[in-house]
């Protein structure tokens, strides 16, 4: 016998009062039972699932991705509904489905585990024609789909310590949902067509902040940094083969900070605890129980001081080519004489047509660009936000100071950083490493603040980031 363990989505289902259709008429309602099992099968095979049991009134089944066993599981509900109503008589079997994340073992063709269990408790809190879901599973699906939820609440399930958060999940009145494409067809790369439209959320002194995820799994944050536009930066030749590649495991979800991007730009209030209010915001709005949070350049500083104010959400913590000081906070006076000089070139000269101030910043960020990649950049840059703005960030920047926090962090952290980053000199990204407890440490040999995916350590970035998130 063959037996391993793994994560998977388990979809878990039964007939409704299976006792009472078969007294009514044994054969026929074993007959009905087990065409609706058929049909459910092939649905879960379309959708890109596995069954592995089909007995008397249950069915199990398990699927790698989240939003294919949702969609199988609506899909059949409703051609189940409208198969019934055709059947003569009254045995129409009528099925429920609860569907978790959890890990499973599988022996042969046989399927056990917490992950099992907890799709059959949740398939009990289900109605007639109904499908039940783990939090976990709402948070993994893209919110581009559509579905909608209703919360169920805390429940307290048999088996279980903890309480399990429980949506009821149905397609949108007048949408519809078919199978996903092969997998050959779907090889391409995860772009801006992928992504959910834009919304917006409020900080806590109004500020409008916009939103918008991508890709499928566990839900990863990407705090605001310097210079985003959740539509143009999947142009970005550094920033988007990282949204591809992690939106393949990922439900990446990203914000423009206050004043930038497509977020509010006029009369907003630009200091680090707002930084940290709209990283709060866009978490809120999500109601996500726990989340990882990547946290590039500026951004480690607002992740932390996030972490230490509700350190209950926070499940991982990724901080790339961050510094726990900012420039004007490291007591090196001609490393401040040239942060004052910089925000004054932004004042003067950003938004003209001559590049030449943002090539300053592009230089720091991409010291090795071509020519293209810099051109792009620059004119990126001049999109993002007024000149008052960008300077106003920059002075923030460089003041902030959250080395006090740092020992006060107690949940897995992951330090990256180049070792040439004239961005963030690597001191700082040791400093980071150093004084939080227990936190790993990778270095990439590169000059860039973010590795471009022409680099040779570009694969290994993406791979410790993966390999962290999925370690226990």
């Amino acid at each position: 016998m063959s037996v391993g363990t793994k994560l998977a989505v388990i979809l878990h289902c039964d007939v409704v009062e299976s006792t009472s259709l078969v007294s009514k008429d044994e054969r026929l309602a074993h007959e009905r039972i087990h065409d609706a099992f058929t049909r459910l099968s092939d649905t879960v095979t379309r959708f890109g699932g596995t069954t592995h049991e089909l007995r008397g009134d249950a069915l199990l089944a398990d699927f790698n991705k989240a939003s294919d066993a949702v969609g199988a599981a609506l899909v059949f509900q409703e051609s189940n509904t409208e198969f019934n109503q055709d059947l003569p008589g009254d045995i129409r079997p009528a099925v429920r489905i609860g569907i978790a994340l959890g890990e499973i073992v599988i022996a042969d063709s046989t399927l056990t585990g917490t992950g099992v269990v907890l799709a059959q408790r949740l398939e009990q809190l289900a109605n007639p024609g109904a499908v039940v879901i783990q939090g976990a599973i709402r948070e993994a699906l893209p919110s581009r789909l559509p579905f909608s939820y209703r919360p169920l609440g805390e429940q307290v399930l048999k088996g279980f310590d903890e309480p399990t958060r429980a949506f009821s999940v149905e397609l949108v009145e007048g949408e519809k949902i078919s199978a996903p494409e092969s997998s050959s067809s779907r090889a391409g790369v995860i772009g801006l067509a992928d992504q959910s439209p834009v919304s917006y959320c409020s900080s806590a002194d109004g500020t409008s902040i916009a939103y918008a995820d991508v890709g499928e799994g566990p839900p990863l944050i990407i705090a605001g940094f310097w210079m985003t536009h959740l539509e143009e930066t999947w142009n970005d030749p550094i920033l988007q083969p990282y949204l591809s590649q992690l939106a393949k495991d990922f439900k990446i979800i990203r914000y423009d900070q206050r004043g930038n991007g497509m977020s509010d730009w006029d009369n907003v209030d630009i200091s680090f605890e707002k930084m940290v209010d709209d990283l709060e915001a866009v978490i809120d709005c999500h109601d996500l129980e726990k989340t990882a949070i990547l946290g590039c350049s500026q951004a480690a500083a607002v992740s932390i001081a996030y972490t230490i104010r509700h350190p209950d959400k926070v499940s991982y913590l990724i901080l790339y080519g961050g510094y726990p000081r900012g420039r004007c906070q490291r007591g090196d006076a001609e490393t401040e004489a040239e942060s004052k000089a910089i925000v004054t070139l932004i004042r003067q000269g950003w938004g003209r047509d001559n590049p030449a101030t943002r090539q300053i910043m592009t230089s720091l960020f991409m010291p090795d660009a071509t020519q293209e990649e810099a051109n792009w950049f620059n004119e990126f840059q001049k999109k993002c936000g007024p000149a008052e703005n960008i300077a106003g960030f920059r002075e923030m920047f460089d003041d902030i100071n959250v080395l006090e926090l740092l020992p006060q962090l107690d949940l897995p952290v992951l330090v990256m950083h180049s070792v040439g980053d004239s961005a963030a000199p690597l001191s700082e990204g040791k400093l980071l490493a150093s004084r939080i407890p227990g936190a790993k440490f990778v270095t990439f040999n590169s000059r860039s603040h973010v590795l471009s995916e022409n680099e040779s350590d570009f694969p290994r970035s993406i791979q410790a980031i993966r390999e962290f998130l999925k370690s226990t």
